[in-house]
C-alpha cells in the first residue's frame, strides 16, 4: 500500500503526460504482479463497488475526533470529498506511525484489496469503527487518503486509461490498442491475469466474447466544411442511441456497450437476432429503440427505460423494442477486418446485410449522398426529422483504429436547442468546486409575465457546467448575498439572473414539474442584458418539443 500511495502522490503532483507515464512505468516495473493487477484495476476506474459510504467515513472519524459535529461537516462542505476531509483531519494522530515499517501500510496492495478492506466492510458498526480508527492511526496522511478513496469507491487521480495503456505498452512492447482489446475481454485482478495481459504470446484471436476497442469520432469544426470532399466519405446519420458491438462466435452471441458492459440480459431480442449472423462476425453499431412501422427511432428516454432493467419484462419489450443499427464490420469469418479501409468493410457489410432475414431487429445504417458542403449542412439541419443527433463523416480510406484519432472520423452534430431561463436554486458543487454554488436549478415562466398577473416560474432544468472560474466566483458571491431560503445545502435565491441554457433535446415527463425532461443541459452564457421578466416560457419549450417530432 505504501508504494501505491506514493504513486498516487506522484501522479497527483505531476505536470504533463510524459511525466505521469514515467511514474506509472516505474511503479509497474517495481511491484509484484498481484499488486500491479489491483493498481491497474483502480487506475482504470474498475475498482470494486463502494465498501463504505462517505457519510459512514465521516461518522467514524467524528467518533474519534475531539470537535463538534458541525465543524467536521463544515470542513467537508469546504473540501467536497469525504475521503480527503477525514485524511486532513486525522493526520495529526498519524504522525508517529509514518516511519513504522510494521504498520499495515507496509503490506502489499493486493492484501489490502483482497482481505483487509473487504473484511473491514463486513464488520458490524462498533467493530468497524474501532478497526478503521486503528488502521488510520497506522497510516500517513497520504496513505490514509488512498485507503479512504478505495473504501468509498471514489478513486480518481486524473490519469486516463490512455496514459495507463501507454505505460504498459512501453513495459511490455505490446501495442496499446492490443492491450485495450485484451482488457475489454475481461480482467479480474490477479497476478496470473496481469501476466497474461502482458504476455507477448497471448496476441492473436480475441477471446470468445471479447469486443474490439471502439474507434471514436472527433468534432468537425465549421471552418472545415469548405474543404470537405463528400465523395471521399461515408456519410450517415449520427444516431442517438448507445454505441455497441454485436458479436457472433462459436454459436454464441454477445452485445457489448462502449462502456465495456455486457448487455445480453438487457436486450434479449438483439441476442436472438444475432443468431442470423454467420459465426465469426462482429458488427459495430448503435442500439436504438424503434417501434414496428415507425419511420424513425424513439427518443433516447425510451432507451433509458431499457438500460435500467437487467431483465426486461414482456410489457417493456413490447413498448420499447430494441434494434441494432449496424454501420461497420470488424470481423468476418473469424478474420479481423479492422485494418482494411472502410470502403472495403462497408462493401462487405452491405453484402452481409443483403442476406439478413426480414427482421426488424438488425438494420444497416443508410448512406447519405450530399453533393457538397451546402447540401451537407442542409442534411444536418434536418437530423431531427429522423431523430438523429447530426451527421457522421467517415473517411472511406480509414482503417478501424482504437480511441479518438483525429483526421479519419468526424461527428457534425445539429445545433443545440437554447432557452433563456431564470436562476432559482443553487447548491455547492463537488471536488474543487465544493466551496462554490455551481450546481444550479433554472426556471421558465408559465406564461409571459405581466405586472400583477401572478405569473410564476416553474423549475425546468439543472445545470452545473458552462461558466468559467471567474464567472463562477462572481455568481457564488451573488448567490450568498441574495439567498431567500435554505433547504440543507440548497439555497433559494431572488429570481433576478437570466442564463441561456443549451441542451440536446426535450421529452415529455411526468416526473418533472415542468412536464418536460431536458437532455444534457448546460449554461451557454450569462444573459446580463436581459431582465428576468424577459426569460422564456414553458410555451417556448413546448414549441421546441414540437420541432423535434
Amino acid at each position: 500500500m505504501r508504494r501505491f500511495s506514493r504513486l498516487f502522490d506522484d501522479l497527483d503532483r505531476s505536470r504533463g503526460s510524459g511525466e505521469r507515464v514515467n511514474h506509472l512505468l516505474d511503479y509497474f516495473r517495481e511491484v509484484a504482479a498481484a499488486d500491479a493487477a489491483w493498481a491497474l484495476q483502480a487506475l482504470l476506474g474498475r475498482q470494486r463497488r463502494r465498501l463504505i459510504t462517505g457519510r459512514r467515513l465521516r461518522e467514524i472519524a467524528q467518533a474519534g475526533l475531539p470537535w463538534a459535529d458541525w465543524l467536521l461537516e463544515a470542513c467537508h462542505a469546504q473540501v467536497g470529498d469525504s475521503a480527503e476531509t477525514v485524511a486532513l483531519l486525522w493526520q495529526g494522530r498519524t504522525a508517529a506511525a509514518v516511519a513504522d515499517l510494521a504498520t499495515p501500510a507496509a503490506l502489499p496492495l493486493h492484501q489490502w484489496m483482497e482481505r483487509i478492506l473487504p473484511e473491514l466492510a463486513a464488520l458490524d458498526a462498533d467493530a468497524q469503527s474501532a478497526r478503521l480508527q486503528a488502521l488510520w492511526d497506522g497510516l500517513s496522511s497520504s496513505e490514509l487518503l488512498v485507503v479512504n478513496k478505495l473504501l468509498s469507491g471514489g478513486f480518481r487521480v486524473g490519469v486516463g486509461p490512455g496514459l495507463v495503456l501507454r505505460a504498459l505498452a512501453q513495459l511490455s512492447g505490446i501495442e496499446a490498442a492490443e492491450l485495450q482489446r485484451r482488457l475489454m475481454a475481461g480482467f479480474s485482478p490477479s497476478a496470473a491475469a496481469f501476466e497474461r495481459l502482458l504476455a507477448v504470446e497471448a496476441a492473436g484471436d480475441p477471446p470468445l466474447s471479447g469486443p474490439y476497442p471502439f474507434f471514436l469520432a472527433s468534432s468537425l469544426e465549421v471552418s472545415q466544411l469548405g474543404s470537405i470532399d463528400c465523395s471521399a466519405f461515408c456519410i450517415e446519420w449520427k444516431w442517438d442511441g448507445i454505441r455497441g458491438q454485436l458479436i457472433r462466435r462459436q454459436g454464441q452471441a454477445f452485445l457489448w456497450s462502449r462502456g465495456e458492459e455486457l448487455l445480453n440480459e438487457a436486450f434479449p431480442e438483439l441476442i436472438d437476432a444475432a443468431a442470423s449472423l454467420p459465426d465469426g462476425t462482429v458488427l459495430d453499431g448503435e442500439v436504438l429503440v424503434w417501434l414496428p412501422e415507425a419511420p424513425c427511432p424513439s427518443p433516447f428516454n425510451a432507451l433509458q427505460r431499457r438500460l435500467g432493467r437487467r431483465r426486461p419484462g414482456r410489457a417493456l419489450l413490447q413498448q420499447a423494442p430494441a434494434l441494432f443499427m449496424a454501420y461497420d464490420l470488424l470481423e468476418q469469418d473469424g478474420g479481423d477486418r479492422r485494418s482494411a479501409p472502410l470502403q472495403e468493410r462497408r462493401r462487405r457489410l452491405e453484402g452481409l446485410a443483403a442476406g439478413w432475414p426480414a427482421t426488424p431487429r438488425l438494420r444497416l445504417s443508410p448512406r447519405l449522398n450530399p453533393a457538397d458542403g451546402d447540401a451537407l449542412e442542409a442534411l444536418r439541419h434536418q437530423a431531427h426529422v429522423v431523430a438523429a443527433e447530426g451527421l457522421m463523416l467517415k473517411s472511406l480510406a480509414s482503417p478501424y483504429l482504437a480511441g479518438r484519432r483525429r483526421g479519419h472520423w468526424w461527428k457534425h452534430k445539429r445545433d443545440p436547442f437554447r432557452l433563456d431561463a431564470v436562476l432559482l436554486y443553487a447548491q455547492p458543487g463537488s471536488g474543487r468546486r465544493a466551496n462554490l454554488h455551481s450546481d444550479c436549478t433554472f426556471g421558465l415562466w408559465e406564461r409571459t409575465p405581466q405586472p400583477g398577473d401572478g405569473s410564476r416560474l416553474v423549475s425546468f432544468a439543472k445545470a452545473y457546467s458552462g461558466l468559467d472560474d471567474r464567472e463562477l466566483e462572481e455568481l457564488d458571491r451573488w448567490i450568498r448575498r441574495h439567498t431567500t431560503e435554505r433547504f440543507g445545502p440548497v439555497r433559494a435565491v431572488q429570481p433576478e439572473l437570466v442564463f441561456e441554457l443549451a441542451f440536446e433535446g426535450l421529452q415529455p415527463s411526468k416526473r418533472h414539474r415542468s412536464g418536460l425532461a431536458v437532455r444534457f443541459p448546460r449554461i451557454s452564457r450569462w444573459r446580463r442584458d436581459k431582465p428576468a421578466a424577459a426569460a422564456d416560457t414553458l410555451a417556448d419549450a413546448l414549441a421546441l418539443l414540437g420541432g423535434e417530432a
